[in-house]
């Protein structure tokens, strides 16, 4: 475990500096079939240029407020680390009325019109496509965040003091997000190399921790299922198997 990181954005610089080309995040959605593969550096990739979209392209700066009403996916994922380093305070399924701006998968869009900022929606299809006809009032993200570059410098970084996350009426800062995902990965057990599938949703800050802070703050990686009932029995342990999973959440 990287005791060296101060911050969220911390923890996807120590996967990418230990090993960019391993799998960090593994995705499937049992709805439509998907399954998505993101090494470190395809996910520092993305985070990148979601990082510029908020910075460079949406003005967003450190303390604004995000309102992220999306379900566990992996862009989810990809928004929550791109905020992480700009130092935007991210609220799951936070009020859009009260945020500075609103990010909404295509199953939220009439709830986020009531933000007066900036709009993006997400269609959340497979690869990442874009929505087949852009949504009155919103920014399409696959159409906007393409043209950004694959690094980033945040103009002022957060630290860990700084407000990160507000889940489930939990908030937290950096500091206290990082101490409460190695506390999470300590009791799960989680070490390097350790591949941990998560079942469970972003609406809770247990979920969040399962399928993204804890195995990343162990320096291990993650096997997010969404629309996992489905499944029966068999077919998730052949998942497990064939993922070579050692730890689960649901």
């Amino acid at each position: 475990m990287n005791t060296a990181d101060r911050t969220p954005a911390d923890l996807l610089r120590s996967a990418l500096a230990a090993d960019p080309g391993r799998p960090l995040l593994t995705y499937y959605d049992d709805a439509t079939g998907e399954r998505v593969e993101l090494s470190a550096a395809t996910l520092a990739n993305w985070v990148a240029k979601t990082g510029g979209l908020l910075q460079d392209q949406l003005g967003m700066a450190r303390g604004e407020r995000l309102a992220l009403l999306l379900p566990a996916h992996w862009q989810t994922a990809v928004w929550l680390l791109a905020a992480a380093a700009t130092g935007v305070v991210v609220e799951m399924d936070g009020d859009p009325a009260e945020a500075d701006l609103v990010v909404a998968g295509p199953d939220r869009l009439d709830e986020a019109r009531a933000c007066t900022g900036e709009r993006i929606a997400l269609a959340l299809r497979p690869l990442g496509g874009r929505f087949p006809q852009p949504p009155a009032g919103f920014a399409d993200y696959a159409v906007e965040v393409p043209a950004h570059p694959d690094t980033f410098a945040a103009y002022d970084p957060p630290g860990p003091d700084d407000p990160a996350l507000v889940v489930a009426g939990r908030a937290l800062t950096g500091g206290e997000l990082l101490a409460a995902a190695r506390a999470d990965a300590a009791e799960r057990g989680l070490g390097p190399g350790a591949r941990l599938m998560s079942l469970a949703g972003y609406d809770s800050w247990a979920g969040l921790s399962a399928g993204l802070y804890a195995p990343l703050a162990a320096g291990g990686s993650v096997v997010l299922c969404r629309n996992a009932d489905r499944l029966d029995a068999g077919a998730l342990a052949a998942r497990r198997e064939s993922e070579r999973v050692t730890h689960f959440a649901d």
